[in-house]
């Protein structure tokens, strides 16, 4: 579609409400081989589970837009500034808000946009870090739940570009990670973006503490959230339901034409999107992607896309067995919110490094999370945090990468901690015997991980290795050989001194004939 005329459908979608956006994007018109037809059966076709998917291990991502700006309470806060009364989560917001940046009849949600300016922002930057940290894949929330665009976007006025930073970091930050040969993976939190209650009273702000939870932006007359001006109503969402479901795919459509990542990603809500959208969108994802040489992901949470087509995600936490299937994790680097906020705090990196093992070890693969500040930077401690992760995978990366799960995941005595989300916590507290396996690609290695620092010139018995043939033992990063016994219980292998091994996770090489 040429840039012009682009331009003159922009203009007409922005003027009065009695015109619709409906029709407003179509997929580049591009010859695109199309092996994969509108249905289920169709889309299971794919290459569900990808060598490079399984290759990688780890990426990284990040919460970053507008809703940093207040960095208060968390990324939810352009819901919670319209709710008073609430007593628990979010609860301190809307008076936080009004104590620090006045009522809403003078201050709203939109008004922090001219704020969040990125100065700090340099993709070539954040891509080396993310390398150097050890991310295969990386990329970042497109659009969170408040409906900001974080790329050049024609289908939505508020976009990065042309306001707050001016920037199309989705489109900086994808260059500069494919220069590095890193596969890049874009977010969409925007399902809930549509307003649903605005004729269900009883689901409005100001009526209820917990108004109406399927859509992001709490309604009511008196607040911007009821507005029909042409360009607000799409911010806030007050949108026709048929018309948002187009404006909804369009710009997803968008981020795939322009950008081509290599995985698109969905939060929760995915299900009340309607079928043949989601036909839709997945269809023009995986054809786009193959037709540019690509292998392409759709990532879902629960059970919102069919198991044989999307990738499975478990928010915050993972599975407590071996899964038949491969599947991935978004976890946090701090402790509470998502995105940036004041007094966050961080997870210590052992703690980190140990869960991402355990998933690791039950065919999982780690997206963790960062938080940039509103200015565009990095806050050192989380740095910290990242600079210890990328030593230690640097160290251990022939058993990170290219790694495949064993027929068991491992052993220990770890308490379990329940994730609400399904499964165990990302914050399961391992120790040094808490053991988890891997074996190489070509099967001529086990990897056996203490998630901590074994006690050195001791002897220590590795359940469940039961293979024969075993030629030689050793230490992974320091490379020094060990003394080591077959008996009817496993492997029985004498440690090395202590600065020979890893205090966050000490990994043996067990090698066959």
């Amino acid at each position: 579609m040429k840039v012009k005329f682009n331009q003159i459908i922009l203009i007409i979608c922005l003027l009065p409400n009695t015109l619709s956006c409906k029709n407003f994007y179509q997929p580049k018109n591009e010859k695109v081989n199309s092996p994969f037809e509108e249905n289920w059966e169709s889309l299971a076709n794919v290459e569900k589970e990808p060598e490079w998917f399984k290759d990688a291990k780890f990426g990284i991502y990040f919460h970053w837009g507008v809703y940093s700006v207040p960095a208060y309470d968390n990324e939810w806060y352009p819901r919670w500034m319209y709710v008073p009364g609430r007593k628990n989560w979010g609860g301190t917001v809307f008076e936080y808000h009004e104590k620090t940046f006045g009522p809403l009849n003078k201050f709203n949600y939109h008004d922090f946009i001219p704020l969040f300016t990125a100065e700090n922002f340099d993709a070539k930057e954040w891509a080396d870090l993310f390398v150097k940290t050890g991310a295969r894949f990386a990329g970042q929330v497109a659009q969170h739940h408040d409906g900001f665009a974080m790329w050049d976007s024609k289908v939505n006025p508020w976009n990065a570009k042309v306001m707050g930073p001016k920037k199309d970091i989705l489109g900086e930050l994808s260059s500069e990670l494919k220069k590095r040969d890193v596969k890049t993976i874009a977010t969409f939190h925007h399902e809930r973006l549509l307003q649903r209650y605005a004729t269900d009273t009883s689901q409005w702000a100001k009526n209820t503490p917990d108004p109406g939870w399927d859509s992001h932006f709490p309604y009511h007359p008196d607040y911007i959230t009821s507005t029909t001006d042409p360009k607000l109503r799409l911010l806030y969402g007050n949108i026709p339901e048929d018309e948002f479901y187009d404006y909804w795919l369009n710009q997803i459509n968008e981020v795939v034409d322009q950008y081509g990542p290599d995985i698109i990603w969905f939060d929760s809500w995915l299900d009340i999107i309607p079928e043949n959208y989601k036909l839709k969108m997945v269809a023009h994802h995986f054809n786009t992607a193959v037709s540019r040489g690509q292998k392409p992901i759709v990532a879902y949470k629960q059970e919102d896309l069919p198991a044989n087509v999307g990738m499975l995600d478990m928010e915050q936490g993972g599975k407590t067995e071996m899964s038949d299937n491969y599947w991935m994790t978004d976890i946090t680097i701090s402790y509470g919110s998502w995105c940036y906020t004041n007094g966050q705090t961080y997870k210590e990196p052992s703690l980190v490094i140990r869960n991402m093992i355990d998933v690791w070890s039950k065919k999982g693969i780690v997206l963790l999370n960062i938080s940039p500040m509103a200015n565009g930077t990095i806050p050192d401690a989380q740095r910290e945090v990242l600079s210890v992760i990328g030593q230690w995978i640097d160290k251990h990366k022939e058993a990170v990468y290219e790694t495949r799960a064993y027929n068991t995941y491992g052993y220990g005595q770890a308490e379990f901690e329940k994730n609400i989300f399904g499964g165990q916590t990302a914050t399961m507290v391992y120790n040094q015997n808490d053991i988890r396996f891997s074996v190489s690609k070509d099967q001529k290695c086990l990897f056996v991980y203490s998630l901590g620092l074994p006690e050195p010139n001791s002897a220590i018995v590795i359940h469940h290795v039961a293979e024969s043939g075993i030629k030689r033992v050793s230490v992974v990063g320091s490379g020094v050989e060990l003394k080591w016994s077959k008996t009817d219980d496993g492997l029985t292998l004498t440690t090395p001194e202590s600065s020979e091994m890893d205090e966050l996770a000490t990994v043996f090489k067990v090698e066959f004939e």
